[in-house]
């Protein structure tokens, strides 16, 4: 698809609804009101095409910047590009899925870590989010030391900007997941933080309480831990 008939379609697959709830979340103008479903749609349709992601990026139209990083080569995109792109994030939804569907799966993941330095809002964001992605779905930083990351959390989250705080917290609870003593640590700086204030605006998306998240999802490792263990059982008395 040419970037003109993309752009048509986006303007198509519109509605009135998915716009306002957009706007409400903070997207900016220019927008077409597509939700995600359509959009992964259309992603198939598309494949992967570089060249469309990058005036689909360029053109600062909020679906079309989502649908960019969903059919982007984001392999084969070199550091500088992949970089630039950090540079140009606009919103936290658009941030976030920026991480997911193009950080992940970047060769330069681990370097990304190094926008958590930025002062730019949405560039933070992406840093503290590629730590969580990075700790949650890879093995990328399995060995790491992670405790100096609970330490710049505690000094840094209460002055850190609104969608930073928020993708700290997420950071923090995270490394608290990978157990030990980080866990130990997290646990201790979520205590002293205490309840993390992000203004959602006009939504009714809540912050996560670190302590109660870090428990839970260690409480699920444990579960799963002892599942092997019980089926081992059964099928020896079988």
């Amino acid at each position: 698809m040419t970037l003109e008939e993309t752009m048509r379609e986006l303007e198509r697959l519109g509605t009135e609804q998915t716009r306002k709830t957009y706007l409400r979340h903070g997207a900016p103008h220019p927008l077409s009101g597509v939700n995600f479903g359509p959009l992964t749609a259309l992603k198939k349709r598309i494949g992967t095409d570089a060249v469309l992601a990058r005036a689909l990026w360029a053109s600062g139209h909020t679906e079309a910047r989502l649908l960019a990083t969903m059919v982007v080569d984001a392999p084969a995109m070199p550091w500088k590009e992949l970089d630039a792109w950090a540079k140009g994030l606009d919103w936290h939804t658009l941030t976030d899925v920026f991480v997911t569907n193009v950080v992940l799966r970047s060769p330069h993941a681990a370097k990304a870590l190094t926008w958590t330095q930025s002062k730019s809002e949405w560039v933070g964001r992406a840093g503290w989010q590629s730590l969580s992605a990075l700790l949650m779905k890879t093995a990328v930083l399995a060995g790491e030391d992670l405790l100096p990351w609970v330490t710049r959390i505690e000094q840094e989250l209460p002055g850190a900007k609104n969608r930073v705080r928020e993708a700290m917290n997420g950071a923090l609870i995270a490394v608290g997941s990978t157990g030990g003593a980080v866990q130990t640590a997290a646990l201790a700086t979520a205590k002293r933080l205490g309840k993390v204030e992000v203004d959602h605006g006009d939504t009714a998306c809540e912050t996560p309480e670190a302590t109660q998240y870090i428990r839970k999802i260690q409480a699920r490792k444990e579960a799963k831990a002892k599942k092997p263990a019980a089926s081992k059982r059964t099928r020896a008395r079988a």
